[in-house]
């Protein structure tokens, strides 16, 4: 099984051996309420997963889970995690109490790039960089073949690049990282405050004045609605995430770059020409020749793939 552990969502997979997916359930984490709530919310997603496939927890060989932030693979340990507010959380041993079943925990964005490597790239390339943008940003890196995990085990947050010196303060404590400038919290954030200071938009027609129900896909709706001032926003992130993607090429010089994640999926027709076009025009001369660019089409489905990879790889 793969489990994909969100800011906003969980997502639990069921996949047979040879990497098939035959289930899967959803269930928003309402990080809000703790750490022991959440990994609650997360046992009852594998669950329904697992049920909705006329199966039981016994017959599943092992968890692959993905989490935000900084992790302990060794010890199974989320470090830190701004977007769920964690700090030293033992998630591998609480979640394996919960289920009964061996649990494996990775970086989520490094599990990503594991399931997009594998699956939807099927193992080609032997240096790729998976980006992932969604309520935060977060990539994972595959070098020589190899998920590369740096000194720490904490390579890939590349998300907390510092873009701006003096820009938007982003939940790590720094400012102006990537992240706090082109993820969905971040075009959220921007829409809002606009919006208190007399902006007009679409999006509070669509959505009522406080916003608060507002989804990626609206944002997507509100620029196919001709909302100029939405469609700027997002194409100032585009751009940021282009000069991102080139910062990347010159220390990294990856064959493929893959862009996944929510936001990502709403929004790849209106960010991808963009981010495409800033990252050739701000990487190093020649250091972009024969790379490519490429949307990631495993969408939702790349946190429990890898997830599953992981499991697969562990439970061998």
């Amino acid at each position: 099984m793969g489990v994909d552990l969100g800011g906003t969502k969980i997502l639990a997979g069921v996949f047979t051996t040879s990497l098939k997916i035959i289930g899967r359930s959803k269930m928003s984490t309402k990080a809000e309420r703790g750490s022991e709530s959440v990994i609650d919310r997360i046992a009852h997603c594998v669950q329904d997963a697992v049920d909705e496939c006329d199966l039981s927890l016994k017959q599943v060989r092992g968890v692959g889970i993905g989490a935000p932030g900084s992790v302990d693979t060794e010890n199974g340990r989320v470090m830190f995690s701004g977007n769920l507010g964690w700090k030293d959380v033992a998630l591998k041993r609480e979640l394996e109490k919960h289920l009964g079943v061996p649990v494996f925990l990775q970086n989520d964005c490094n599990t990503c790039a594991l399931g997009v490597h594998e699956v939807e790239l099927e193992a080609k390339p032997r240096n790729m960089i998976g980006l992932f943008l969604g309520t935060g940003i977060g990539g994972g890196l595959i070098l020589e073949g190899k998920l590369y995990v740096g000194f720490n085990r904490t390579a890939g947050e590349v998300g907390h690049m510092v873009l701006e010196v003096n820009g938007p303060k982003c939940t790590c404590g720094n400012r102006g990282c990537w992240e706090a400038l082109a993820s969905r919290s971040a075009l959220f954030r921007q829409v809002q405050d606009a919006v208190k200071q007399g902006q007009k938009t679409i999006l509070t027609e669509m959505l009522g004045s406080d916003l608060r129900d507002m989804r990626s896909g609206d944002l997507r709706k509100a620029i196919r609605q001709g909302d100029k001032f939405v469609a700027h926003i997002v194409e100032e992130a585009a751009n940021y995430t282009g000069i991102a993607v080139a910062n990347l090429i010159n220390v990294v010089n990856p064959e493929v770059i893959v862009l996944g994640g929510g936001l990502m999926d709403a929004l790849e027709d209106e960010m991808m020409p963009v981010v495409v076009k800033s990252a050739r025009e701000h990487a190093f001369p020649g250091s972009d020749k024969g790379l490519k660019i490429l949307a990631s089409k495993l969408g939702d489905d790349a946190g429990i793939t890898g997830g599953a990879v992981l499991a697969r790889r562990e439970t061998k």
